[in-house]
């Protein structure tokens, strides 16, 4: 009997680049990818400043948002950590798990298993703990957080938006 093939896709993470800010601002240019996080795409200054921010990050933290790419190279999104950027409300002092992915990609199983590679390279960097913040109306992000294993542990108010997210949280 054949063996059957692994319903796990291969993922490449790597540190973003400057062509990586381009291809972010093109592939969460979709008001939909963009509904619980802002509900409008951002503008490229704003992928500029994040994909600068990650290689800091990368460079002083060995993590950071890495650029998802599939096995033809073709960038999907980001995942990975970053400490929590808020210093007035959530999780203050934690550091974060997140992943943004491009519609063509949902549905695939490309955001669980980017998100374990990150759970696999920040463990090894001797992070022992990660929270996830997910918009409670953000049902598939949610499911994410369920498969990776992460109980819900905090519920939040953004006091920009107004609007509830769930904290997830996950020993390593």
């Amino acid at each position: 009997m054949p063996h059957a093939p692994d319903p796990t896709p291969s993922v490449h993470l790597r540190v973003p680049t400057d062509e990586d800010t381009m291809a972010w601002y093109r592939v969460f240019a979709d008001p939909e990818v963009m509904e619980f996080h802002g509900g409008r795409p951002a503008e490229y200054s704003v992928y500029e400043e994040l994909t600068a921010r990650q290689r800091r990050h990368d460079a002083e933290l060995g993590h950071c948002l890495w650029t998802v790419l599939d096995d033809a190279g073709e960038v999907l999104g980001f995942t990975g950590a970053q400490p929590w950027p808020h210093a007035s409300f959530g999780p203050v002092g934690e550091i974060e798990i997140g992943w943004r992915l491009g519609r063509a990609a949902w549905g695939h199983g490309y955001a669980t298993a980017a998100a374990r590679t990150t759970l696999e390279r920040i463990k090894a960097l001797g992070v022992r703990e990660v929270v996830a913040m997910i918009n409670t109306r953000n049902a598939r992000s949610v499911a994410v957080a369920v498969r990776l294993g992460m109980r819900q542990a905090e519920t939040y108010t953004s006091p920009v938006t107004k609007q509830e997210a769930y904290c997830f949280r996950l020993e390593l």
